[in-house]
């Protein structure tokens, strides 16, 4: 899988650069994400357009007036000595003050080397402004100010409106921007005290009230509540949190007071890093965008191309030269790449920060984009389908001196200083039983087999059964687990001395998001370090298509590369930890469960929530993503296949002719349908 290919787009320091602004402007500048000043400056952007339109169309009225063709058309002579001279002032005015935007832009994107929008709407405004003006210095012709006029005037109501779009398609960042609250108690030794969130360090004390967001990330200290952290990460029940439980910052508190310790500096917060990775994503390109600024390119091409071919066409076939300039700015206009330009980067606005709202994380589009080619799912068993907490079912001695409680005591002396679900399961089990853990020397971890140390002057191993079948030891008679139940052995001294068994509840969602994969056609795999039992009994209870058991994490890469040989495109939804290999080398990495560790680095997608729900959710969010940028791509090209004979005036003989203006409306409706097309996406939560 490409790995994290963040290709930023140039940022060009122009305030009123519109295609910058159409798809950077609100990636880059006008960002939520940048904090406030990004989005205000936005805000003013569409101040200044507007303003701009007002007052081009307090202008654009006496110029309509003026104008000899409207003049014509209504049937009235309002000819005066120097009318043409005052027509030739205001639309002057409507040119530089109207077109300043195209105008500017136009400059810029020259200097770039990269004519786009901009400059297509710079020119045209520019050869009509140009030709009428020679019309009032003494060439022959009809000027062409009225339809100048109209022309910057559609245009500005055009980027007015757009960008009013836009605006909305980066709401839901914006919302994630807001979540974090800008106060927070701060608890001294003499008093609570309100303090700005971003001073927060950690260990400071924060209260937390009921109905009030938590203000940082931390671990509960006192009191209890239930907090809604359905924002971050999809989860719309209320969750209950005691002392010693973690909280995220935006989560909102529900009943109860508490006190959170804090873990760390604002910035570092879980939602921090969401917003910067949301903000990333927007800014990243994948191949669908840049196919659409391929094709985006070409059409800036092809619209030149075409406008001056236009204008050849109907001036040497005898037509006059207003007539075959009109046709070329009509066309030019029509085929501003504007909406193309515009269709992948509204939905990748919306996508990006809609699923992160949804507690699916895309740190790679490439990968999320991809997600709608899956074909084949590899789960990993523990913490994805079952819940990964291993609680002990059985002890049993196999040696008269040992008692149970001496077997698992001794057990826990090696677990507890593993993170592995089989450890946390042991030392739970201490605890309830009231034990106290022994010290430990010499501890070695046995990779994929288990772990030894010396304990109380005994030579102690806590092994798989895979250990004991390479050992060539023989499993005790008596032996009894089920199916579902993972075996750990205890040896001491060389002697084998009991075994503890542990087994881990399957998730109540992980058969339905088997099932929905399969009406979806696409194969579930389940690969498991567990042994054959365990992991057919999981595989058989959920209805998968296969498993493959008694994997070593290792080994894990190899069997990602043979599906893939077999010409699957394959996902690995794993925990991150020892999967990452596997993530890697996988078409699509889903780290699973990482929830405030945002750095499962090898993944392209971070699922918030262990909920393999989510896995199919993303899916099908990930194909629903890709067809709206598929319609809109085919609506931006499709529009000008029709509009642009229409403008060089193919049906010119039928009748049928566009002006610039009708050609200008026509491109603003365009681009309208592409934002509201894609401010449409929404995540299915099935």
């Amino acid at each position: 899988m490409e790995q994290e290919h963040h290709t930023l787009t140039p940022e060009k320091a122009v305030s009123n650069n519109h295609s910058e602004m159409n798809h950077a402007n609100m990636k880059h500048g006008a960002h939520p994400a940048m904090g406030m000043a990004g989005h205000n400056h936005h805000a003013m952007m569409i101040a200044d357009f507007k303003k701009r339109f007002y007052v081009v169309l307090m202008l654009t009225i006496p110029i309509m007036l003026l104008s000899t063709m409207i003049q014509h058309f209504i049937k009235v002579d309002w000819q005066f000595a120097g009318s043409q001279y005052v027509l030739f002032a205001l639309s002057t005015v409507v040119f530089f003050y109207g077109g300043f935007p195209f105008l500017k832009g136009l400059v810029d994107e020259v200097k770039a080397k990269n004519p786009g929008m901009m400059f297509l709407i710079g020119f045209a405004i520019t050869v009509a402004y140009i030709y009428s003006v020679a019309i009032v210095f003494g060439l022959q012709g009809m000027d062409f100010f009225w339809e100048l006029a109209t022309l910057i005037l559609i245009m500005l109501l055009g980027h007015w409106i757009e960008m009013k779009s836009v605006a909305g398609a980066s709401k839901e960042l914006e919302l994630l921007v807001q979540l974090m609250p800008a106060d927070a108690h701060m608890v001294m030794p003499d008093m609570v005290h309100d303090v700005k969130t971003d001073t927060l360090k950690e260990n400071d004390i924060i209260l937390v009230k009921p109905g009030e967001k938590v203000a940082a990330d931390g671990i509960i200290l006192e009191g209890e509540g239930y907090l809604n952290e359905s924002m971050l990460t999809g989860e719309s029940k209320p969750v209950q949190k005691v002392k010693g439980d973690k909280v995220i910052a935006g989560a909102i508190n529900g009943n109860g007071s508490i006190k959170v310790t804090v873990s760390h500096a604002a910035k570092d917060s879980y939602l921090s890093q969401v917003i910067k990775l949301v903000d990333d994503t927007q800014k990243s390109k994948s191949q669908t965008q840049l196919l659409a600024d391929k094709a985006a390119r070409w059409l800036t091409i092809i619209a030149l191309v075409s406008g001056i071919a236009t204008f050849l066409y109907w001036y040497l076939t005898g037509q006059s030269l207003a007539f075959a300039m009109e046709r070329m700015v009509t066309v030019i206009i029509i085929c501003c790449p504007h909406a193309l330009g515009l269709a992948v980067p509204l939905v990748v606005a919306k996508s990006s920060a809609l699923s992160a709202k949804n507690g699916l994380l895309i740190k790679n589009r490439t990968a999320f984009e991809n997600a709608r080619k899956i074909t084949t799912i590899v789960f990993d068993k523990t913490g994805t389908l079952t819940f990964g907490k291993f609680e002990v079912s059985k002890i049993v001695s196999l040696q008269k001196e040992f008692t149970e409680n001496e077997i698992i005591r001794l057990a826990s002396a090696l677990e507890q200083k593993s993170e592995h679900p089989i450890a946390t399961g042991i030392l739970q089990k201490i605890k309830d039983l009231s034990i106290t853990i022994p010290a430990t020397e010499n501890f070695n971890a046995i990779t994929g087999k288990g772990v030894e140390a010396t304990v109380e002057g005994k030579k102690i191993l806590v092994v798989s059964p895979g250990y004991l079948k390479e050992k060539n030891l023989a499993i005790p008679k008596g032996f009894t687990a089920n199916d579902t139940e993972t075996v750990v052995f205890v040896i001491i001294n060389n002697e084998l001395a009991g075994y503890i068994a542990l087994s881990d509840k399957i998730r109540p969602e992980s058969a339905e998001a088997v099932k929905t994969l399969k009406e979806n056609s696409i194969k579930s795999i389940l690969l498991t370090g567990d042994n054959n039992k365990v992991a057919k009994s999981v595989s058989d209870t959920l209805g998968m298509d296969s498993f493959i058991a008694e994997v070593l994490p290792h080994q894990k890469l190899e069997k990602i590369k043979d599906l893939q040989s077999k010409g699957g495109f394959v996902a690995m939804t794993g925990d991150g930890v020892n999967d990452a290999p596997a993530l890697a080398i996988a078409d699509v990495g889903i780290a699973v469960g990482s929830g405030s560790d945002i750095a499962a680095e090898t993944a392209g997608i971070i699922l918030v929530n262990s909920n393999p729900k989510d896995i199919v959710s993303l899916i099908l969010f990930g194909k629903a993503t890709y067809q709206k940028m598929i319609q809109n791509l085919i609506w931006a090209t499709g529009y000008n296949v029709i509009a642009m004979p229409l403008a060089a005036g193919v049906l010119y003989k039928q009748g049928i002719l566009l002006s610039p203006a009708a050609g200008a409306v026509l491109m603003t409706v365009s681009t309208v349908v592409v934002a509201i097309n894609a401010s449409m996406l929404k995540v299915k939560r099935n």
